[in-house]
């Protein structure tokens, strides 16, 4: 996807996400699974096991407790723990209860439900998109919005945040119709009134979380990786990018601090200085794309159908091309770069520093080049002014 179509009353306004028409994936997450599982099952030394829930962690025997799915609790005697069990971790909550790790969670007050758009018929019978799959689409109505995301089988998954109480409080059939027919009107025939009614009142509401925690490891014990460290809402589309980055990191890590697969007395020589080194780069990054998904958020939903803020963007990317090295735009630092999203944040406050100096610069130039111009040429500007209140009465 190329760009974001902004869907306001009847118009549809693309905005580019790089002026080098650089792109974003919609990647299905289950098929990434299957490959991802299929690469580590090919890798020596490596075990899946499938139906095992985590129950109980010993970090200090480093013993890992679990039960199938036959209730059949099973136990394991491991050299680390790496924890990648999601927002809700096990691991973290031992980890919390061993060591002082500050951690801070935020529920949002939006939650979201996710409906079906399905592929559109044309009249020989062949599939096509109902929208332009290049793009990501949005419904941004300030509070609220929905947004369109394409599939390889021509449909689109859609999905509606907004408010708690808003959904608590569309609750008959004849509500929803109402709230899209004033909101979303262009959405209706492509979703399909009957599949909209039933979506709507039959798939769950999602709750959106932002988790942050410092440190990220526990000794030599235990290590905490992808949402179990960084939990964040959806808006940046970062939290599996970011999880890969953890691990991308953290092999940097140990190849510096020489780490080998080798325990002397039930310890890995040198882990424990190299996580205190992973916990010390990763910590403000994970912090850092936390905050700029929450921002995203804002953006999605309001600022791009601000005039004020689309003329800005057009500034940075011309900017950008004059100057590549010099101006670089928030969105392609983060998403088409591997620059440290804490390291993005900071140059893009100095940009904005700059930008919001060169403008105000301009502001006052011109208002003082009007001005001089003004005063000089103030005698024949009154004599001018009064031919005119001359021509006027003599009209009347």
């Amino acid at each position: 996807m190329k760009a974001r179509m902004v869907h306001i009353g009847n118009k549809q306004i693309s905005q580019a996400y790089s002026v080098h028409d650089e792109h974003i994936n919609a990647v299905d997450r289950a098929k990434l699974n299957e490959l991802l599982l299929d690469a580590a099952e090919k890798m020596e030394g490596v075990s899946v096991y499938f139906d095992h829930r985590i129950t109980g962690v010993d970090l200090d025997n480093n013993t890992l407790e679990f039960k199938t799915r036959e209730n059949e609790v099973k136990h394991a005697k491991v050299d680390w723990i790496i924890g990648a069990d999601g927002a809700y971790s096990k691991v973290r909550s031992e980890m919390m209860r061993r060591m002082r790790l500050n951690f801070d969670q935020e529920y949002i007050d939006t939650g979201y439900c996710e409906l079906y758009m399905p592929p559109k018929v044309e009249s020989d019978g062949t599939l096509t998109f109902a929208l332009d799959p290049n793009h990501l689409h949005i419904w941004p109505r300030h509070t609220f919005m929905l947004i369109a995301l394409p599939n390889p089988d021509f449909s689109f998954t859609c999905t509606l945040f907004m408010p708690f109480k808003m959904f608590e409080d569309i609750d008959t059939e004849e509500k929803l119709m109402d709230f899209f027919r004033e909101n979303f009107n262009d959405s209706i025939p492509l979703i399909g009134e009957k599949e909209l009614l039933n979506d709507y009142f039959s798939n769950p509401r999602g709750s959106l979380i932002t988790v942050k925690l410092s440190p990220h490891h526990y000794d030599d014990k235990a290590l905490l990786v992808g949402d179990a460290a960084h939990a964040m809402v959806p808006f940046y589309g970062q939290g599996m990018n970011c999880g890969f980055q953890d691990i991308e990191v953290l092999h940097e890590i140990l190849d510096k601090h020489a780490i080998r697969p080798i325990v002397v007395k039930s310890k890995i020589p040198g882990l424990d200085g190299a996580l205190e080194h992973y916990s010390h780069e990763r910590v403000k990054d994970a912090h850092a794309i936390c905050d700029l998904a929450m921002y995203n958020h804002y953006e999605m939903r309001h600022a791009v159908t601000s005039m004020r803020f689309i003329a800005r963007k057009k500034m940075e990317g011309y900017l950008h091309l004059v100057f590549p090295r010099l101006v670089i735009p928030l969105y392609s630092m983060v998403s088409f770069s591997t620059l440290p999203y804490s390291r993005a944040i900071s140059r893009w406050h100095r940009q904005n520093y700059w930008i919001n100096m060169l403008i105000a610069t301009s502001l006052v130039s011109t208002v003082s080049i009007t001005s001089f111009l003004g005063f000089r040429h103030r005698h024949s500007l009154v004599s001018n002014i009064r031919d005119v209140i001359q021509s006027i009465k003599n009209l009347c």
